[in-house]
């Protein structure tokens, strides 16, 4: 490649402002982690697929190559398991701290953006994004636009971008209802920030989601291992 055509390309990566992914990740402890899907997959097994759908997101996010990976950890981040997770992926561990999850978003956010002009915070529940997703949402934000939300087919979202921290999207939130993307998205309307929406994907959260899961055969190994056999009739 010529010399010219080698300074051209790092002027542009240069130029690209590099926006933080921010991974927030339970301990894969059995009992303590998708507890929803216990009854299909035993705590053993529920525990087994957290810890792998959390290696698949930072994978994602690795990949990506927005911006450095920070895995925010809950209770904190002594676990062997975000040990694992720094070494292999080359994450930054913080602790998620105390509080409600809007508390801790919010948190994470305002300590991110003090250093950083936008940052993008994902859970680990969406088996289904891609490096593309967060590609879009860092474009997004360094074009402009205020807030990125990622839909979710269960009424939240997997996906939150800001450009500066917004109290008012964390405050007294439905968490763990059908209501927190609307209630979101009211928000943002009523305070005049502008929206950009990312594609709608399925967390897997209960025993009904495994059936989409299993039905992708790029998704399909992260499971099928875990969900018992039906005996032969």
């Amino acid at each position: 490649m010529p010399h010219g055509l080698h300074a051209a390309i790092r002027g542009i990566v240069a130029d690209v402002v590099p926006v933080p992914v921010l991974v927030f990740a339970k301990a894969p402890d059995p009992g303590a982690v998708k507890t929803r899907l216990v009854s299909a997959l035993g705590e053993g097994g529920a525990a087994v697929l957290a810890a792998r759908f959390a290696r698949r997101t930072l994978d994602t996010a690795a990949r990506a190559a927005v911006g450095p990976v920070v895995l925010l950890c809950a209770p904190d981040t002594a676990h062997p398991f975000f040990e694992v997770c720094r070494r292999r992926h080359g994450v930054t561990l913080e602790p998620q701290g105390h509080g409600d999850l809007g508390e801790r978003m919010h948190r994470a956010f305002a300590a991110t953006l003090a250093t950083s002009t936008a940052a993008i915070l994902v859970g680990t529940d969406t088996p289904d994004l891609q490096a593309d997703d967060l590609a879009e949402a860092a474009q997004a934000l360094r074009d402009g636009v205020d807030v990125v939300l990622g839909p979710a087919e269960d009424g939240g979202y997997w996906l939150i971008g800001l450009g500066t921290p917004v109290p008012a999207l964390f405050e007294a939130m439905p968490w763990g209802t059908d209501a927190v993307l609307q209630a979101t998205r009211s928000r943002i309307a009523t305070l005049g920030l502008r929206l950009h929406e990312l594609a709608l994907r399925a967390d897997i959260d209960r025993p009904a989601d495994l059936a989409s899961l299993l039905a992708r055969d790029d998704l399909a190994p992260l499971a099928a291992d875990l969900v018992p056999r039906q005996p032969t009739p």
